[in-house]
């Protein structure tokens, strides 16, 4: 058959324009593919308390404190040779027991986390410590005070509160010398941190001129101490120290309040919740306790922190939870100076941490103690716990620089679970006030009286020890802020660094007219 030329061209192209349309052209050069991001590098924090049982509230507390840190963390877009980092927390229960602690251990081993934030309770901590030293995992505990922690020479093990050592001394001495405890009867738990409190107390208080007329043991379970009680009554001590914690330390008031028995009692930081006011009601009235640190609103981040757990959570902070904030911070930064989340980098960082925490600046020792630890104590009045002292510390409170999630500067808030702290340091030239105002609002009253020798002597005495010294009211001032021994006598005396020059220089003068 005969095909018209003009036809068969035009098929032709047709084709051509066909095999043309199935052609892919290559993009050009501008719009190459972008390669994706690198995955961000996840640093695993394994956080160990007890979620279950009657300590889970206190527990729950370190875990929300931390929780509050990682989010802080992560908002500050921290890299890491170009990558992001992201910090991420495994919480586990130990439920309090030491085994139960040592599975949880080794399953953060097997986890590969980068640190552990904990044990919460000394019991746990102590037997878990050798599972993180074997895999080189660093540890810093928020709130295990017994010293054995830190003195088994791991160097994986740090802490950022005071020890049962200075936590126990500090009771002891003030039994004796503000309590006037001529006789104490000594009750713990049998645990790790409370019958090693109790010991500690024990020396510091004989060491003081106090008798111990009895010791008896329970566990931190029960719940019942009539039979304990009772015995104890018979002995009349003036006080009763209990080593443990506050599931035990409420229903124990209730009962000596029942018994009518007319000591107090005094507690360490295991006692010193919220909830012990709360459960005890008004059988927690005049009884004692103590807690390692500053009042929270004294802390450099106490009252922002306060404000910001309360929106989180929707309740007041138990004990712990500014402590377990900063031992995550003090890894983070630790994470930061080392350029890497590998736990031997971060292991070689902590010795040289000074970070300026919620809490207090925090440096380490040799052992992995924070550095001067200090110690306040307060009583339970009206339902709240209120302020009384706080011994030992660092020499100066620093201001609080700006630091992630807003954690900066001081307010003038009330305390966190029902605790009222006296009133916080003036960092300004404060408006004119009396210098007998001054000394109440500065608890120097609590050592010393106008007209009654207490721990220290009567300012009338100071005045006459100074009487002709030409340069004693600068020497006092001096002296007033300084503190140590030899300012009043021989009873040393701890610095007032919440006390500005305007404020020494009036109480001086105050002091050196006869206190009137």
């Amino acid at each position: 058959m005969n095909v018209p030329v003009k036809a068969s061209s035009l098929a032709i192209v047709a084709a051509l324009a066909v095999m043309a349309c199935g052609k892919e052209e290559p993009p050009p050069p501008s719009a190459a593919a972008v390669p994706p991001p690198p995955p961000p590098l996840i640093v695993k924090l394994g956080h160990a308390a007890p979620l279950t049982g009657p300590q889970a509230h206190i527990g729950k507390d370190n875990e929300n404190g931390a929780r509050l840190a990682v989010e802080d963390a992560n908002a500050a877009k921290i890299k890491l040779d170009g990558r992001d980092v992201k910090f991420e927390l495994m919480p586990e229960d130990d439920q309090a027991d030491p085994k139960q602690g040592n599975l949880v251990a080794q399953k953060f081993t097997d986890a590969k986390v980068n640190a552990v934030i904990g044990h919460l309770n000394s019991g746990t901590t102590i037997p878990a410590s050798k599972t993180y030293s074997d895999n080189g995992i660093p540890q810093v505990s928020p709130s295990a005070t017994n010293p054995t922690y830190t003195n088994q020479g791991f160097k994986t093990a740090f802490r950022v509160m005071a020890n049962d050592i200075q936590q126990g001394k500090v009771l002891g001495e003030y039994a004796a010398h503000n309590l006037k405890a001529k006789t104490v009867a000594i009750i713990d738990d049998k645990t790790a941190y409370g019958e090693g409190l109790a010991s500690e107390f024990k020396k510091a208080a004989v060491a003081s001129g106090v008798k111990v007329v009895a010791e008896e043991h329970t566990d931190d379970k029960a719940i019942d101490f009539a039979a304990i009680l009772t015995k104890i009554k018979g002995k009349k001590p003036d006080l009763i120290f209990y080593g443990g914690m506050d599931p035990q330390a409420a229903p124990m008031a209730m009962q000596m309040k029942k018994l009518a028995i007319k000591a107090k009692l005094l507690m360490g930081d295991g006692g010193c919740t919220s909830e012990f006011v709360k459960n005890a009601g008004d059988a927690a009235e005049g009884h004692y306790c103590s807690l390692p640190g500053i009042p929270y609103e004294k802390m450099p981040g106490g009252p922002k922190f306060i404000e910001r757990y309360k929106a989180k959570f929707n309740s007041d902070i138990q004990l712990y939870a500014p402590y377990a904030y900063d031992a995550v911070m003090v890894v983070v930064e630790a994470v930061k100076r080392a350029g890497s989340a590998e736990s031997a980098r971060i292991l070689a960082e902590l010795p040289k941490t000074d970070y300026q925490g919620v809490t207090t600046r925090i440096t380490f020792d040799e052992k992995g103690d924070i550095k001067d630890g200090a110690i306040s104590l307060y009583v339970a009045k009206g339902g709240k716990w209120e302020a009384l002292d706080t011994i030992g510390g660092p020499a100066a409170a620093p201001a609080q620089p700006e630091g992630m999630g807003g954690m900066q500067g001081m307010g003038g808030m009330q305390g966190m679970g029902g605790m009222t702290a006296v009133p916080a340091p003036v960092a300004t030239a404060p408006a004119p006030v009396s210098a007998a105002a001054l000394a109440k609002s500065k608890n120097c009253l609590t050592c010393h009286a106008v007209d009654k020798k207490l721990v220290g002597p009567s300012y009338q005495d100071v005045a006459a020890k100074y009487q002709g010294n030409p340069d004693a009211a600068k020497t006092l001032a001096a002296k007033v802020r300084a503190g140590g021994k030899g300012v009043w006598g021989e009873i040393p005396m701890p610095p007032n660094p919440g006390v500005n020059e305007q404020e020494a220089a009036a109480l001086a003068s105050w002091i050196l007219a006869g206190a009137k």
